[in-house]
């Protein structure tokens, strides 16, 4: 069993009263973004360490609680040992840290001794604590529980955090280093409520830019560089951004069948852009169904807009190769999706909004069903690829 050590102690350096874990970032609180890593890297609780219960705090406890884990607060080291299971490994977060899954992931290699992420103290910024053979705790650790108990049989008011990395550094932990990419990725134990915005708009873009699909990666990402961090600021909400995207859709739905399909696909692949912001929006503020809405609706208003092209061709030209074109696209669309999944799949295969842009050129040329035809071929080596590479996994 996996547990997770977290800490709302300090005050922002910048923001008096306020405590650093509940400062914004990346959409959410400082500490509900600790509590996603810890939960994508398998915790099934989280203890969280503070001194006072602010109303910023609760709220952000309780959408904690929220993504199925376990969420206890402590003041003492005496209650995190009461509620700590035995037989658990601790995986611990500095208050005020921010980080990266593949951080978090080099110190769950291996279930053995306890081990401390570290950096050199002459790379480490002012604060950092240092743990013996001129290295900085960089703010992440495994550790036994045992450590918890060890801190709990000591006077009060010793601090958990520092007094936790001591024991551990006693111990002779293994020290890990940490890697310069994770320094690049904006790693570190930040106070400031300015550097934890300037941070926070990085780590956004980062979410976008590592996306799979080239779609998303090459058009979606650019324009959500830009408009994210400004929806997050103003706190827009997921649905209103993805109700923008819904309806742009739609009226792109509507000009293809008037009778402006080049012009009616452009709008309709503005709405999934809006679509994709809302889903990311939601992703990052932990609003799974909202995420999952927004996947789906873009994946439908791609199949709308391909039916409603083939219909439109077949109104124009009266043959029937249109809408049975449209008919294979779809069909082969969704084999392509269900077999495409995420883990394996290659940056150059299809999706859904990608179908749109192979169709747009020659709409624009009044070659609607030579699209469709073009489209349906990109389906096909999409959906043969996935299938090979399912076999390869067998």
């Amino acid at each position: 069993m996996l547990s997770g050590l977290l800490f709302a102690i300090d005050d922002a350096d910048d923001r008096p009263g306020r405590l650093t874990a509940t400062l914004p970032f990346a959409g959410v609180t400082l500490i509900e973004y600790q509590a996603r890593l810890l939960v994508a890297a398998g915790t099934a609780q989280i203890i969280i360490v503070v001194a006072r219960l602010t109303p910023e705090l609760l709220g952000a406890i309780a959408r904690i609680a929220q993504r199925g884990v376990v969420v206890d607060t402590v003041r003492s080291a005496v209650e995190a040992s009461e509620k700590l299971h035995p037989l658990s490994r601790l995986l611990v977060l500095a208050d005020g840290l921010i980080t990266t899954e593949d951080t978090i992931a080099l110190v769950l290699r291996d279930a053995g001794h306890d081990a401390l992420v570290v950096l050199p103290e002459m790379e480490a910024e002012a604060g950092l604590e240092r743990v013996g053979g001129q290295m900085a705790w960089a703010g992440v650790a495994r550790l036994d529980p045992r450590r918890i108990a060890e801190v709990a049989a000591l006077p009060r008011d010793y601090d958990l955090q520092s007094t936790l990395l001591r024991l551990a550094a006693q111990a002779h932990a293994t020290h890990i280093l940490l890697p310069p990419d994770a320094v690049k990725a904006g790693h570190g134990i930040v106070h400031r409520a300015e550097a934890l915005e300037a941070r926070g708009r990085a780590v956004v873009a980062r979410l976008v830019s590592g996306r799979r699909s080239w779609f998303d990666r090459y058009v979606l990402a650019p324009i959500a560089r830009l408009a994210l961090p400004r929806l997050v600021e103003r706190s827009v909400p997921a649905h209103v951004a993805g109700g923008v995207g819904a309806g742009l859709g739609l009226l792109g739905l509507v000009l293809i069948l008037f009778g402006w399909p080049a012009f009616g696909l452009l709008v309709v692949i503005a709405g999934t852009l809006g679509l994709g912001l809302g889903e990311t929006l939601a992703g990052l503020r932990d609003e799974q169904g909202t995420a999952r809405a927004g996947s789906a609706a873009i994946a439908a208003l791609a199949g709308l807009a391909v039916a409603a092209l083939g219909w439109q061709d077949f109104r124009t030209s009266g043959e029937d190769i249109g809408p049975v074109l449209a008919l294979m696209l779809i069909i082969l669309g969704i084999l392509a999706e269900r077999a495409g999944l995420y883990r394996f799949r290659r940056r150059w295969w299809a999706s859904p909004p990608a179908y749109l842009l192979v169709l747009f050129p020659t709409a624009f040329l009044g070659l609607a069903p030579w699209g469709l035809a073009l489209a349906s071929i990109y389906a096909i080596v999409t959906l043969a690829s996935a299938i090979e590479t399912l076999r390869a996994q067998v």
